[in-house]
């Protein structure tokens, strides 16, 4: 595991995005698994910067969010799906049937969630997962629990999580109580994990990284991992 802090927020985004970009330039047609939130904006503006100025070519890339919430149509603007349009899609060139989230407004969630991990699998696995990390340490929407779910599930957000995201919403009423998201098995599958966190984090950080393992903080499982990159940010 390797922890890098940096000076502030644009230069973490700007390493972050050049660790992103490596993996493009070394694999043209590799799978991405990104992420949403307000950590990796900054590195998804820098990505859009690279495309734009002809440095990287996301012609070939296949992409797979870990997760959306349950109930939002992908045309909300609190969907998972406006945000990775907004922030990425719609600025690189890369082509929207190679992007893909889980279908939070599917009929059977279930299947739905079974549907998703085979699609994974068949595109050959994640090369580069992006991930951020909430103040309880969850990873997706993997909350804290008593196991390390497996397999892309539905789960129930925690209120810290709804409180959390709720800035995104006109009211915390109108946050879904549900979502759908990669399982820690799906993520610990990935080739390389990068994971993004602002000073805010610094505390769960500590504990995810340098403390006991356990699905309590579910970012802890990522010392496990052979391949991950860590970068704070001192503002």
């Amino acid at each position: 595991m390797r922890i890098l802090e940096a000076e502030s927020y644009e230069k973490m985004s700007a390493i972050a995005a050049g660790i992103i970009g490596g993996q493009v330039l070394l694999k043209p047609d590799c799978v991405l698994g990104l992420a949403t939130g307000s950590s990796p904006i900054g590195t998804y503006e820098e990505l859009v910067k690279s495309c734009k100025a002809g440095v990287l070519d996301f012609s070939q890339v296949r992409t797979v969010n870990l997760d959306e919430y349950c109930g939002l149509f992908p045309e909300s603007p609190q969907s998972y799906r406006w945000f990775m349009d907004h922030h990425l899609f719609d600025h690189v060139n890369i082509r929207k049937e190679n992007t893909f989230l889980p279908n939070g407004t599917a009929p059977d969630i279930g299947a739905e969630a079974k549907r998703y991990e085979k699609l994974i699998d068949s595109l050959g696995g994640i090369d580069l997962q992006l991930l951020g990390i909430g103040h309880n340490g969850h990873i997706g929407f993997n909350e804290p629990t008593d196991s390390f779910p497996r397999y892309v599930h539905q789960v129930d957000l925690t209120e810290s999580t709804i409180r959390a995201n709720s800035r995104l919403f006109d009211r915390i009423e109108d946050v879904p109580k549900k979502a759908i998201t990669m399982g820690i098995g799906t993520i610990m599958k990935a080739a390389r994990i990068l994971l993004i966190a602002g000073e805010d984090k610094k505390d769960i950080i500590q504990r995810a990284m340098y403390g006991e393992i356990t699905p309590a903080v579910p970012a802890s499982v990522l010392q496990l991992h052979r391949d991950v990159t860590v970068i704070t940010c001192k503002k």
